[in-house]
């Protein structure tokens, strides 16, 4: 009963554009750091939602970027695939991560201690609304960011190499 109420509680801040503003420069920092210390074991936004660390190649740098993501592993597929919401916190630009893939769909994803090759792929159509559903039914909040912005938020599908 506790833990419901604690993440209907972290649903709602997570809502807010307070949130959407200080999270970005708060959430990542926090997560890259305790990555590095634990080796890859542990995120500490994972604690609410599952989160990898996707290592992207920069579209104009071509250097690679670390970037801490909450994530959706999809469950029939067992750790084998990952949606990724480019939602940005609800703030108005797709996250630099998204360009990232659409010009480097291969990247890597660190999930629970393992550096994993992934390809990732644009999701469109039906195959995006179904997605989208199944994203909104795991973390409600991503309607809130949706609300906020007139672009449609980027969902990707990582998948094993």
């Amino acid at each position: 009963m506790a833990l419901a109420a604690g993440v209907r509680l972290v649903q709602k801040v997570s809502s807010t554009r307070l949130f959407a503003r200080v999270a970005p420069h708060v959430i990542p920092a926090l997560d890259r750091g305790v990555h590095r210390l634990t080796r890859g074991k542990v995120l500490l936004s994972a604690r609410m939602l599952p989160g990898v660390i996707l290592t992207s190649t920069g579209a104009r740098s071509g250097l690679p970027r670390r970037t801490p993501l909450a994530c959706m592993p999809e469950a029939e597929a067992a750790g084998r695939s990952w949606i990724l919401v480019g939602s940005n916190f609800g703030r108005t630009g797709h996250p630099a991560w998204t360009r990232n893939l659409l010009a480097h769909p291969e990247a890597t994803v660190s999930w629970k201690g393992h550096d994993i090759p992934v390809t990732a792929v644009l999701l469109a159509g039906e195959e995006r609304a179904a997605a989208w559903r199944a994203v909104l039914a795991f973390w409600p909040p991503y309607a809130a960011y949706q609300s906020r912005v007139e672009r449609e938020i980027r969902l990707f599908r990582l998948t094993r190499r």
